[in-house]
């Protein structure tokens, strides 16, 4: 009876642990339910603004494919193959005439012909990393695919990639390995949607109209048509391609998203690519132009600015994309560059209105980066190093600044703006301190900072110090009626943008 009892206990344990097990595995098989739906609603119950990202401040952006080979003109080279009004009056030899010349007619050499001449054969990740890392870049965002339908990755979707032709290497798993190995968080851009209508049809005979390389060049579509379904399934097919193959932290879209006939996507790769982060358990950064506002709500995402700014603080956190180059955003041979000191102030600048600065610079065709841009990379590196407290983890004050000296705002308004001066002070916060950056060098070394004047509207309590961040000089301050008065003693300490560190 004993035995019995013994054997009808052990029987009952064991069912129970298979029953358990049986509904661990059964519950495992019921799919859960995305914490993002594909409406509004959703997004926007569950959205928050990722930390890293407000954090960051700097950014660098890599416009790099075989448009390189010829650098001529900018990165749309492909598209002034094949319409020769294409920036007539930009250069004294157009895309049109420049690749007949070098290259032949578009019927016997076109784009696709370039890819074979895309070696990349010097191109080291490493090496480039640590660049971007010494500049004090926080994050860096490759071009995944730009206009042209060229893949910079191990494409599952089309063939026309980096690894099957040209450099024959994943260049794009390199770069994310090395990023994440030195502590860069790893964006990808998609420039795709574009694609359908970047290529002139024109001429029957070009290569653009050859069935063989239609999943390159599209079809010709007729002015003012909306995308098919064909071509959004080829979209979303290529672009969370790239999000499930290298997981970015931040994902980018250039003009062309926006544009009417795109709408049935966007609540769908909103809601994919911030479920794909919560699957990885990490904060992600989806980021596009929203020209008009036609295309995701701006509370939703990170509004990018295309060579502008905003000329107030923004309460959400915003980006601007530029380049050190004032003519391509691509490697070009006679680029006009800017002057790092200009862009040092544009980061100062944006960083006090709530935003981030993703930098563009364009390698070579053979995977060397220009001395020219690696020359600017540096000195920005170099500023930062000095005062690098003032902008990154920063946020913004009561005001931005003060100063005599207006910011345009909105998309490609750059060409607008003029140089500040020590008159123009900037602002960002951190913890318990103030930082005040004076965006030129005085004269006299002296400084009248208006907005922190006793009895000013924004700070009740008086400042007890003030550091001087940019150099070793003796500083003398005073709190008065008519502002912060500030002396810097000796030679002057550096180039451009002068740091202070203020605490009440």
């Amino acid at each position: 009876m004993k035995y019995l009892l013994a054997l009808l206990i052990v029987f009952s344990i064991v069912f129970t642990s298979c029953e358990s097990k049986k509904k661990q595995d059964d519950s495992k098989k019921v799919p859960q339910t995305p914490k993002y739906q594909a409406n509004w609603e959703s997004i926007r119950k569950n959205y928050k603004d990722a930390a890293w990202f407000q954090d960051a401040k700097f950014g660098i952006f890599l416009h790099w494919g075989p448009y390189a080979v010829p650098a001529h003109s900018s990165e749309k080279y492909p598209k002034g193959i094949y319409q020769e009004s294409w920036r007539k009056n930009r250069d004294s030899i157009t895309v049109w005439n420049y690749h007949r010349k070098h290259y032949g007619e578009p019927s016997e050499f076109g784009y696709k012909d370039l890819f074979p001449l895309f070696k990349a054969e010097k191109f080291n990740a490493q090496e480039w990393i640590n660049l971007f890392k010494k500049a004090g870049a926080k994050y860096v965002v490759p071009v995944a695919e730009h206009h042209d339908g060229f893949a910079m990755y191990n494409s599952k979707v089309t063939r026309w990639n980096v690894v099957n032709m040209g450099p024959k290497k994943d260049i794009m798993r390199a770069l994310k390995d090395e990023a994440e190995k030195q502590g860069l968080k790893f964006g990808m851009s998609s420039h795709f949607a574009l694609n359908r209508q970047y290529y002139s049809h024109k001429d029957p005979n070009w290569d653009t109209n050859d069935p063989e390389f239609q999943d390159l060049y599209w079809k010709k579509v007729d002015k003012g048509a909306l995308p098919t379904q064909e071509f959004l399934d080829v979209w979303w097919n290529r672009t969370t391609d790239i999000i499930d193959q290298y997981e970015p932290d931040l994902l980018w879209f250039d003009f062309g998203l926006d544009k009417p006939g795109f709408t049935p996507v966007h609540k769908k790769i909103l809601a994919y690519y911030y479920n794909k982060g919560e699957e990885l358990g990490k904060e992600v950064v989806f980021q596009d132009k929203n020209m008009k506002g036609n295309s995701f709500p701006e509370d939703l995402i990170v509004l990018d600015l295309e060579r502008g700014r905003m000329d107030k603080i923004n309460k959400m956190p915003w980006q601007t994309d530029t380049s050190i180059g004032k003519k391509s955003w691509g490697y070009i041979r006679n680029e006009d560059y800017k002057e790092s000191g200009y862009l040092i102030d544009e980061l100062i600048d944006i960083v006090s209105k709530n935003g981030c600065l993703l930098l563009n610079i364009g390698p070579k065709a053979d995977g060397t980066i220009p001395t020219e841009a690696i020359s600017i990379l540096e000195d920005i590196g170099a500023w930062l190093h000095k005062n690098g407290e003032a902008i990154y983890g920063t946020r913004p004050w009561k005001i931005f600044g003060e100063g005599p000296t207006e910011v345009s705002a909105g998309n490609h308004s750059e060409h607008n703006n003029k140089a500040f001066g020590s008159k123009d002070i900037r602002f960002t916060t951190k913890g318990d301190n103030l930082y005040a950056i004076a965006m030129d060098w005085s004269k006299d070394g002296s400084y009248l900072i208006r907005s922190l004047a006793n009895e000013n509207p924004y700070e009740s309590k008086a400042i007890t110090s003030v550091d001087f961040l940019s150099g070793e000089n003796p500083i003398q301050w005073e709190q008065t009626k008519e502002g912060l008065k500030i002396n810097i003693e000796g030679e002057q300490p550096g180039d451009v943008a002068f740091a202070f560190k203020i605490n009440f």
